[in-house]
């Protein structure tokens, strides 16, 4: 299977991969990833008892925990900077396939 490759400024083929998932279980919530995340994909969730989404900006907040979840997927550009400062992994991350 052929993966999208694209070139660095001095020549190098490089493949991105691009973020796929989250981890919910292994997501701490710590916002390293969304601060580094230049592109807007990311966005913090709270977690209730329940483990519903709920938006943790809500006045009557009810959440447990809070996580990162995929807010703009298609925004990504495969760079990896979330995956680096993620203490858990909790971050899937693949190549784009490319039709042969």
């Amino acid at each position: 299977m052929a993966f999208l490759t694209l070139t660095t400024r001095d020549g190098t083929p490089w493949v991105p991969k691009y973020l796929l998932s989250i981890d919910m279980n292994a997501c701490i919530g710590c916002g390293r990833c969304f601060k580094v995340c230049t592109q807007a994909v990311l966005k913090m969730m709270g977690l209730n008892e329940d483990n519903e989404m709920c938006d943790p900006e809500d006045d009557d907040d009810d959440s447990n925990r809070k996580v990162m979840i995929i807010e703009n997927a298609g925004l990504c550009i495969g760079c990896e900077s979330c995956a680096t400062v993620c203490g858990k992994k909790a971050q899937t991350h693949g190549p784009m396939p490319v039709a042969a």
